[in-house]
């Protein structure tokens, strides 16, 4: 059996806007039973539940200083936490959880590739900061961010968006120029691209597993379900009732069970 990851509370310190559809959100010092400690691996995340609501949604973590712990969020149109973090949030009290990470670089690695789309950039800006191998940026957003990503030898290329909810990554990932050499391709974005590029990498760079990561932070429109029932007004009635979390998300289901 898996055990349960372990949750904090933290308190929003700060909000900042990065770009038109980037916030960041400065934590306190996240307090539980046991101290908060990073990974180390720098595209960790951590699930992130906002007030009202109980289902999470997954961050990259963008600094922990020992003090305070950084979290950027991409806003989409719609979402459990872009509609929350929209708002003045500052003061709010959210609930994430221990942080898990995946970026593993071979040690026989001369070049990185690192490719994502808005959401990625906080990973792709923390992995920047660990290496000095040469590498190669391929970011796709509504609109070029230079300032985000830090200074150095990487090259960079910003690729536009092509709406909300949508992403064209694989193309432009199917027609990159391969480095000579072994080296290590990193990526994340939309489910469906990832699906493609996977099937890419396998099949046509014939790469092992252990020479890339690929992973889907989201889905686009063509893939999303409506939610037939908002899990925020089952979440609140459940509390004002004195429910436990297991209630609630019996609530929830029954709920859910009585739209199909």
């Amino acid at each position: 059996m898996t055990a349960r990851a372990r949750q904090y509370r933290a308190e929003v310190l700060r909000r900042e806007q990065l770009g038109s559809h980037l916030v960041r959100l400065v934590l306190s010092a996240p307090t539980g039973e046991e101290a908060f400690t990073s990974t180390g691996v720098p595209d960790e995340w951590v699930a992130l539940v906002v007030p009202d609501q109980f289902q999470s949604r997954y961050y990259t973590v963008r600094s922990w200083d020992g003090v305070e712990l950084v979290l950027d969020v991409a806003l989409h149109d719609v979402g459990l936490v872009a509609e929350w973090v929209r708002r003045d949030c500052v003061g709010d009290v959210v609930t994430i959880s221990e942080p898990k990470g995946s970026f593993t670089l071979p040690p026989e690695a001369r070049w990185l590739t690192l490719v994502g789309d808005l959401t990625a950039l906080p990973a792709m800006a923390r992995i920047l900061e660990s290496t000095a191998l040469p590498t190669r940026v391929l970011a796709e957003a509504p609109e070029p961010l230079p300032g985000y990503l830090p200074p150095g030898g990487a090259e960079v290329t910003w690729l536009q968006q092509p709406g909300d909810g949508r992403s064209d990554l694989a193309p432009a990932v199917e027609h990159l120029a391969w480095p000579e050499g072994q080296g290590y391709f990193w990526m994340a974005g939309e489910s469906a691209q990832m699906r493609a590029v996977r099937k890419h990498l396998m099949r046509e760079r014939r790469l092992p597993s252990t020479a890339y990561d690929v992973m889907g932070y989201w889905r686009g429109v063509a893939t999303r379900q409506p939610r037939a029932v908002d899990p925020g007004p089952v979440w609140r009635a459940g509390k004002a009732a004195g429910h436990t979390d297991e209630q609630i998300w019996a609530d929830y289901d029954a709920a859910r069970e009585a739209q199909q």
